[in-house]
Formats: structure tokens, sequence, C-alpha cells
């Protein structure tokens, strides 16, 4: 997702600017870690699943501890960390549809589809929300405010992932267009989980 975080009027543009890119590149290297379960689920795909699991359990405990005033050593910090301003008085419902994201690949789809659907989720709306925050001034009518270049961004990391995985150009190109259409959506948080759900049946079809 890339959708702008609010800012204050007090602030001068260029520091906004850099507060917002950098709050966004800090969320993202933590997305960038489902990147690693492609790598566990090739020696076992249950355990690779089960840990998924656990993580969105505990995360959850340390969210709703948040939320009633106690913080979680290490994962509360985080949390409010990557704080955008429109999730600081409710439940921070990114990691949970990351986690659920990548589950959803791992038991839906056999190999290659399911590495190429969690490889763009890691990189196509990492390379989407960093981009477009940093320089996505057109956007996209009716996406809640996405962009042509955090678009663009997200079909060339996509692209360049599963080229990387496949081999297969065609076949990468369609994945990479069906991962860009499929972020662009306004669906918020739930990106996490259409993303790689969309571009994983997609891979099962083409590959």
């Amino acid at each position: 997702m890339y959708v702008k975080s609010p800012v204050t009027m007090a602030q001068p543009a260029g520091r906004r600017t850099r507060s917002a890119v950098q709050i966004e590149m800090f969320r993202k290297s933590i997305h960038l870690t489902i990147a690693a379960v492609p790598a566990i689920a090739a020696v076992d795909v249950l355990a690779a699943a089960g840990l998924l699991a656990v993580g969105i359990a505990i995360y959850t405990a340390a969210e709703q501890a948040r939320l009633a005033g106690m913080r979680v050593a290490f994962i509360s910090n985080i949390t409010l960390l990557a704080l955008r301003e429109r999730d600081r008085q409710g439940f921070v419902l990114g990691p949970v549809t990351l986690g659920l994201g990548a589950m959803l690949a791992l038991l839906l789809y056999p190999e290659p589809a399911a590495s190429v659907a969690i490889y763009a989720l890691a990189f196509g709306d990492s390379a989407a929300a960093v981009v477009g925050t940093a320089i996505g001034r057109l956007t996209i009518p009716c996406t809640g405010g996405k962009s042509v270049a955090g678009t663009v961004a997200c079909f060339l990391a996509v692209l360049a992932v599963t080229l990387h995985v496949t081999g297969e150009p065609g076949a990468s190109l369609a994945i990479a267009a069906a991962a860009a259409l499929l972020e662009a959506a306004p669906t918020r948080d739930w990106d996490n989980l259409l993303l790689p759900a969309g571009t994983g049946l997609i891979a099962l079809a083409v590959l």
C-alpha cells in the first residue's frame, strides 16, 4: 500500500516528504522479512505455516496489550516506530494480514506459484509503497490515492523477481501486470491478502 500518511501543515514540505518516506521505508523493511518464507517452506511447508501462525498470535497479543496501555518489549516499540498517523488510535492490522497472506499462498498453491505470490507480496508491495510515497505525485482515479509511480514500481519489482524464479518472460509479464493491478486496488491493509492470493492464482494458470 502506498497512500501517503497525513502530515501537519506546520512542517516544511521537504521535511514532511522525508518523514513520510522514512516511515514507509522502515515499515517495508519489516514487510520484506516475509520473503524468507519460501526458503523455510522449501524445507517444511507446514513448519513455515506454523511459524507464521505463531508470529500472528504473538503480534496480536502484543497489539492488544498496546491498546490497553501496556507495552510488550521490542514488538510494541517496533509497532510504534512503524505507525502511520491513521493507525495510531486502533489495532494495526497490516502485520496480521501480511502473515495470513503468506500462509494463503503456501497452503493454496504449489511451487513455483507459492513463492512467486509471496515474493510479489514482499517486493512488489514494498516497492509500490516506498516509490509511491517518495515520488507518487500522479494518482490513479478510484484507487484511494495509489500512484502511477508506485504501480509501475510494483510491476517492475514483481517482473524481476518472477523472472528470477521462473526464467519465463511471457509468464512473468502476465504475473507482474496482475500483481500491479491487484496492488492498486483500494483495499488498504487487505491488499496483503488480495495480492498473494490473486498473484498466486495467475501464476498457477500461466506457469
